[in-house]
Order: C-alpha cells, then sequence, then structure tokens
C-alpha cells in the first residue's frame, strides 16, 4: 500500500467525503508508471469512430469497474486530487484541455517531475495515472470541455480514496512546482 505521508504536498491535502524537472528543466522521460496513449479517430462515410480503451492495449490489467464523465467549463481548473489506491484513467473527449501530473513521490525515480498533456477532441488520448501521483487539469478552450474517467476501483462513498489540495492555494503552489497555462478564457 502506497504511504500518503511520503508523497510531497500531501501533508497540506484534506480528504473529500511537454515534460519539465521541478526546477524547470526539460526532462527526457515521463514520469515512473504514468502512460500517455495518443488516439486517432477512424472516419467513415457518417463521422467518425475513436476507441477510448481497450484491454489488450496492455496498459494495465486493472479492472474497469466504473466509468464517468464529467465536464469543466472554459478557464476553469479541476485540481489538484490524488489517490493512494486507485489508477485512474482519464480520457478528453471533448473541448481542449491541459492535464498536468506532478510525482510527489519522495522515493520515485522521477521525484519533484512534471509531465504535462493538451488534449481534447481534436487530439485524443488515454491517460493512465497510479496512485500518488497528484493531477488534474484546466479547460484552456472556448468551451465546455468532457472527460471520460474509468477508475481502478468502485468509488466508496463512505470513505473515498480521494484527497485534494486547491490547486489556486499557497499550499499548493509550495508543494507542487506547476503553473497552468494561460488559455482562450483565463
Amino acid at each position: 500500500m502506497l504511504e500518503l505521508e511520503n508523497i510531497e504536498g500531501f501533508e497540506f491535502a484534506s480528504k473529500k467525503t511537454s515534460l519539465t524537472a521541478a526546477d524547470g528543466t526539460p526532462l527526457l522521460s515521463p514520469i515512473e508508471g504514468l502512460i500517455f496513449r495518443p488516439m486517432r479517430a477512424v472516419s467513415h462515410d457518417k463521422g467518425y469512430l475513436t476507441e477510448i480503451y481497450r484491454t489488450d492495449w496492455g496498459v494495465t490489467d486493472l479492472p474497469l469497474v466504473q466509468i464517468n464523465s464529467t465536464t469543466t467549463f472554459p478557464g476553469q481548473v479541476r485540481a489538484w486530487g490524488i489517490h493512494q489506491n486507485i489508477t485512474d484513467r482519464l480520457f478528453a473527449l471533448s473541448g481542449s484541455l491541459c492535464v498536468a501530473v506532478f510525482d510527489g513521490r519522495k522515493h520515485s525515480k522521477t521525484y519533484g517531475c512534471v509531465n504535462e498533456f493538451f488534449i481534447g477532441e481534436h487530439s485524443q488520448g488515454l491517460v493512465l495515472i497510479p496512485p500518488g501521483l497528484w493531477h488534474g487539469w484546466k479547460n484552456i478552450g472556448n468551451a465546455e470541455a468532457t472527460i471520460i474517467s474509468m477508475p481502478s476501483d468502485l468509488y466508496n462513498y463512505d470513505d473515498p480514496d480521494r484527497w485534494e489540495l486547491p490547486w489556486d492555494s499557497l499550499k499548493a503552489e509550495q508543494a507542487i512546482p506547476y503553473r497552468w497555462p494561460v488559455g482562450a478564457n483565463s
């Protein structure tokens, strides 16, 4: 089991009922355990089809137990969240989003690294986020954006495996070396 106390910024969190190092140095490798799989829409005579998730891609062998759709209004940020046991699978269905992930795991080879992904309806992709990584997104477009979330475990209403650190708090600024990009409505 992951010990959240060993994650930078966790002490500030409250439980809810391009690649750069912390110093801004570019990195050539992604955060340990983080997976991004770009998608390709396949056109046909009536529209197009995009596969969102397939077990034979081999990105994870974790079960698909729940699928959620969440929208974010233009200019809004949904961050920072972290899980102790759940792996998140996020797919940008519509809009234009910047998804950011911070590795605050003190014993990780990629400790202090930030990865960001610019995804949306014109550049779709699946982001697999293992436990212990701070993550969130900002809608950088002019329209409502939709993310499909496919967590590895069912949401537990009585004891959720989710902690939050408000993105615009001083504590988040001290713990997570990331500034959200300016978008169309920022």
